[in-house]
């Protein structure tokens, strides 16, 4: 990415690892929701710059100081550098990092066929997971770190407002855990489609004007865990109205707006003691956290299905025209992988 909207497939040199680094031939790498507006519109923190943190891959190469992998493993990356030093991530909380690199934002990713990256960011993938499947782990360790932050337990009444491929993985992680309704809230019947094929038990659409009364009545009361990952105004404060008394809601999706509260809003919030939480990112301690080493046993034992959330799988020539047809809103997407290591016909499933 030159700027943004200025995409280009170019040849590179594979790139030299040093000692505590190793040479990862991508199989997979996915588009996040934040890469949307960083290539199509906002630009990143350096240009130009390779693209992509969503990803898994095959080491072909190993630094000398490398001492937990070897050539020939399958791993998945945690995209996220931190400094090690600040009082966050000496408390453990690597998500808040006061000067932390980024793979594919702060610095070049995944949208290409080989990648250096050091072995602390390294997590095995077990056998019966696949490296799509792998691609997919940032999400699900974002879901998994906003359903930590919510409290939720088994017996909650839950919803998730936009269900996407992070919102689907916690409705399926809510049902296979014990809530005793999850609602999906989201936009249009194939959305709404997904939702259902993640487990919601109610489906409701994102337009309706009555969206935090149906919550309610599905709920008999409101949801004990409300959380958003769609960044839209108008969920987050659906969410805040729909949330039950002494319920928790936690806002994950990225705005990008502003958000303004109708008075009722305020008055419904203050009066239930309703708690409202941030969840940014995925990290915990020891880095990459739990968020991680759980969603990989969640996709090994069956909690939680890629399969559900993977809609396209495409060459990583199709990247540039992708991203505009995602511009133009063309077209139904949720979890669309790259797949430079792969050699296929199928252009979607």
């Amino acid at each position: 990415m030159y700027a943004p909207g200025d995409l280009r497939l170019e040849e590179a040199l594979i790139p030299a690892i040093r000692d505590n680094e190793v040479l990862i031939k991508v199989m997979a790498t996915g588009i996040c929701g934040s890469d949307i507006p960083r290539l199509n519109k906002l630009g990143a923190y350096i240009s130009p710059i390779t693209p992509g943190h969503e990803f898994s891959g095959q080491i072909v190469e190993t630094g000398s100081r490398v001492g937990n992998f070897k050539e020939g493993d399958r791993v998945a990356v945690a995209p996220m550098k931190p400094c090690m030093k600040c009082k966050y991530c000496e408390q453990g909380f690597y998500s808040l990092c006061d000067d932390y690199g980024y793979f594919g934002s702060r610095c070049d990713g995944a949208f290409s066929e080989y990648l250096a990256v050091p072995e602390f960011n390294l997590l095995r993938v077990p056998d019966n997971v696949t490296l799509e499947a792998a691609a997919t782990m940032d999400p699900l360790a974002n879901a998994l770190h906003a359903i930590k932050r919510s409290g939720f337990k088994a017996g909650d009444k839950t919803c998730v407002m936009g269900v996407g491929s992070i919102g689907s993985y916690i409705a399926q992680y809510l049902k296979a855990n014990g809530a005793s309704v999850v609602i999906g809230v989201d936009i249009g019947e194939e959305k709404l489609r997904s939702a259902a094929n993640s487990g919601a038990d109610v489906c409701i659409e994102g337009t309706d004007d009555d969206v935090a009364e149906q919550i309610v009545e599905a709920t008999d009361g409101g949801a004990d865990v409300c959380i958003d990952a769609s960044g839209s105004p108008l969920a987050q404060q659906n969410a805040m109205m729909g949330t039950a008394k002494h319920g928790t809601m936690v806002f994950l999706g990225i705005s990008h707006q502003p958000l303004s509260l109708s008075e009722h809003c305020v008055d419904i919030m203050m009066r239930g003691e309703k708690t409202l939480k941030g969840s940014w990112n995925s990290f915990s301690k020891p880095f990459p956290g739990w968020e991680w080493t759980h969603g990989l046993e969640c996709l090994a034992n069956g909690t939680v299905d890629a399969d559900k959330i993977i809609t396209h799988r495409l060459r990583l020539e199709d990247a540039a025209e992708t991203f505009r047809k995602i511009d133009r809103g063309d077209f139904f997407y949720n979890k669309i992988l790259f797949c430079p290591g792969t050699q296929f016909e199928l252009q979607q499933s």
